[in-house]
């Protein structure tokens, strides 16, 4: 979505402030009266203290009221606050700092004044754009992006003869700065983009080491999409009394995306995916996958059934990685195959469904990967492909987006053929209001309809029914053949469902049942771990075992609950090793160790 769609997304957005209110208005003074004839009308971003020449890149470039997230974070960081902000993709979150930013910066500095740190490299270069757009009013102020797969000398060619704002991945800007080539001691401020990413993608330590070494003196900015421990100890630790936003999206904002999960066995996977893009695939698709081996057997296939694809992933060069996301947005490709850290930073405004085809890693991941479409206040769909095993996590996904994932059956035939004759429709229609660009070209297709039809003798539906068969091409429209598989997933599903039912219950009654005391000279506690985080037993001794020293053997019962775990730990435990317990990480969460009731 681009930046001037985002300003007319925010009748979409709640905001929730606990910094302070908006400015208000300036009072009417009746000094003295003048008469305009004609006048624009005042533009919504005037009351910030923008300049004359920001404001008018502003009208320029069609921006007349700000975002929901800009409004609350203008009056903030003009006036040098930390923030931090949390925000879904597409709410105008880049406009909400680059702003402020780019007013607040001095002339006649060489050295950077500002520093935004993305995860990715796609966001870094449209980060870096986004500046550049809103510059058009201030020609010498330079803006660099710095990021991996790139001429490195270039970078400081340019660094040496001086740049204002420095958008940037951790990994590269931490080189710079190692070499030197990255002068930070004139910085005014630091963006962290999509901080929870970058935790996630592992650039936490990176980003901890950067802020080290920056002056004392600089204004902090950090927005997020979810807002995990870790980034909250960050923000405590590095945010001096920051001003807080959050932008809560609306139920019919949230509804737009329609969420929807195919259960099915791992070996129709590649067969229920063709079928799904063959119902519901529209004009612009991305499909995620878990590693790059499965983008690339993943898109073989699809081309294979004669679809237009592209893959995006780690061993994609980085020219190439722009050349694929441009002709995503083009429409030369329409259905690209990527890995969730190559395809994160997407903006293409036409993606209008999202196939999460391996379940992902974590809750966060999920809502990052749906993002990618139902944007510009658009609306989208996103289908999750699980098999019978991973069907359980589905409730943390809903947890996630605050929207339930409606359950889907693999199209069949009868499906598959009403979407491709809507399709079909569909292009029709636009081709019979559309005109050929020249008009000669017009009259001369006319000329050439009535020689074929009068050299034939044909009717006008048979003439219209041949230039559908030229459209359609030689294969088939509709589908046929064996579909059968399909219903007896159904059944299978059916079955499973009825013996989970069972365990279930025989789950309930274990539950019922009163637990087993510990051992004498053991003492019971709680950690904040259980089967959503898919922890194991030797997960849980590995990681307590080496922090405490105690021997696997001297480890008691360990039970595993949904969302916590009880242990059996030996009495009389010194406090020290208690409290480094508290903040012990098992599968990325704190075990909150606790005496168990």
């Amino acid at each position: 979505m681009t930046e001037q769609q985002q300003q007319r997304d925010d009748s979409a957005c709640a905001v929730d402030l606990s910094a302070s209110a908006l400015p208000e208005s300036t009072p009417n003074a009746e000094v003295f009266t003048t008469t305009i004839t004609s006048a624009e009308p005042e533009s919504g971003f005037a009351g910030f203290g923008f300049s004359d020449a920001l404001l008018r890149t502003l009208a320029d470039k069609g921006y007349s009221e700000p975002s929901p997230i800009q409004k609350a974070a203008f009056p903030e960081l003009m006036l040098g606050r930390d923030l931090v902000g949390q925000a879904q993709t597409g709410t105008g979150k880049t406009a909400a700092f680059a702003l402020p930013l780019l007013e607040r910066l001095e002339s006649g500095q060489k050295t950077p004044q500002a520093l935004v740190l993305a995860p990715t490299r796609e966001l870094a270069m449209q980060v870096a754009d986004s500046f550049k757009a809103y510059s058009a009013g201030h020609p010498h102020l330079k803006v660099l992006a710095v990021y991996g797969g790139t001429d490195f000398r270039s970078q400081i060619s340019a660094l040496k003869r001086g740049v204002d704002v420095v958008v940037g991945t951790p990994g590269r800007v931490m080189d710079h700065m190692r070499q030197g080539t990255l002068d930070t001691s004139g910085l005014r401020s630091l963006v962290l983009d999509e901080a929870d990413e970058m935790l996630r993608m592992g650039f936490i330590d990176d980003v901890e080491w950067i802020l080290d070494q920056l002056p004392e003196q600089r204004q902090v900015v950090l927005f997020s999409a979810t807002m995990p421990p870790e980034i909250r100890r960050l923000s405590k630790r590095y945010l001096k009394d920051p001003a807080e936003v959050t932008i809560r999206t609306k139920d019919q904002e949230g509804k737009r995306i329609r969420q929807r999960s195919i259960t099915v066995p791992m070996p129709h996977k590649l067969e229920a995916l063709q079928r799904v893009l063959d119902a519901c695939g529209g004009e612009g698709v991305i499909i995620f996958a878990r590693t790059k081996a499965i983008t690339l057997t993943v898109a073989e296939t699809l081309e294979a059934g004669g679809h237009q694809v592209a893959v995006l992933n780690g061993d994609v060069p980085q020219n190439q990685r722009e050349r694929t996301v441009e002709r995503l947005r083009s429409g030369s490709v329409d259905i690209l195959v990527a890995t969730d850290v190559a395809a994160r930073g997407l903006d293409v405004e036409r993606i209008g469904l999202v196939i999460n085809y391996d379940m992902p890693f974590d809750s966060e991941a999920y809502v990052h990967r749906i993002g990618r479409t139902g944007r510009a206040g658009r609306t989208g769909e996103a289908v999750l492909f699980v098999t019978p095993r991973e069907r359980r996590f589905i409730r943390n996904l809903e947890r996630a987006t605050g929207q339930p994932i409606e359950a889907m059956e693999v199209p069949g035939n009868t499906a598959i053929n009403q979407g491709r004759l809507d399709r079909l429709r569909k292009r029709l229609s636009e081709a019979a209001q559309a005109q050929r660009p020249e008009a000669d070209e017009q009259a001369l297709l006319q000329e050439l309809m009535q020689r074929v039809a009068t050299e034939l003798e044909l009717s006008p539906e048979q003439l219209a029914m041949a230039a559908l068969n030229l459209a359609i091409g030689p294969d088939a429209l509709l589908r046929k053949g064996d579909d059968d598989w399909i219903q007896n997933t159904r059944r299978n599903d059916r079955d499973r469902d009825r013996d989970s039912d069972r365990q279930s219950g025989d789950r309930r009654e274990r539950r019922e049942r009163p637990a087993r005391a510990p051992e004498e000279n053991m003492q019971r506690y709680r950690v904040e771990v259980g089967h959503r985080d898919r922890v194991k037993p030797g997960n849980l001794v590995g990681a307590i075992a080496g922090e405490t020293g105690l021997q696997g053997r001297m480890i008691g019962r360990i039970q595993i609950f949904d969302n916590h775990s009880l242990v059996d730990l030996p009495k009389g435990m010194p406090e020290d090793v208690f409290s480094s317990l508290k903040s012990l990480r098992v599968m990325n969460r704190e075990l909150q160790i606790s005496q168990a009731s």
